[in-house]
């Protein structure tokens, strides 16, 4: 196996073990997570729902072939994350030193490391990032 696939696992691993840590909070109704949800705007059902979307980006990361609609799905939902931390949250959310935002950017990165390694397998040709290397 080569090197690269080895940290794309690494990668993969991390990005879907950061989601999925952070279900216990949202499904449980842990007063930080409904106080974040509160000041977005996005109240109990975004909660709920941005659970259940991290659920499944975390089992499309992890499997091969969809692993590009996972890294799709975390760059998206993160990048609403990010948002809210920059506007309406802060930073630092309940004195976290900004953890949460700090996970969020984390993701983010992975998504885009994991959706440029994954391009292979995209299904719309139109779509795929072009391989550099020239072929023999």
């Amino acid at each position: 196996m080569k090197i690269s696939n080895i940290i794309l696992w690494i990668v993969k691993f991390f990005v879907a073990v950061i989601l999925i840590q952070t279900l216990n909070f949202k499904f449980s109704g842990h007063p930080d997570s409904v106080y974040i949800f509160e000041q977005t705007g996005l109240g109990s059902a975004g909660r709920i729902g941005s659970g259940v979307a991290e659920l499944i980006i975390s089992i499309l990361i992890l499997i091969p072939g969809t692993a590009w609609l996972g890294a799709l799905g975390a760059i998206g939902t993160m990048s609403g994350a990010i948002f809210f931390h920059l506007t309406s949250l802060g930073i630092e959310v309940n004195d976290d030193g900004g953890t949460l935002f700090t996970m969020a950017v984390i993701v983010m990165l992975g998504g885009f490391y994991i959706l440029f390694h994954s391009r292979k397998d995209i299904p719309f040709p139109v779509f795929r990032i072009r391989d550099t290397q020239a072929k023999s």
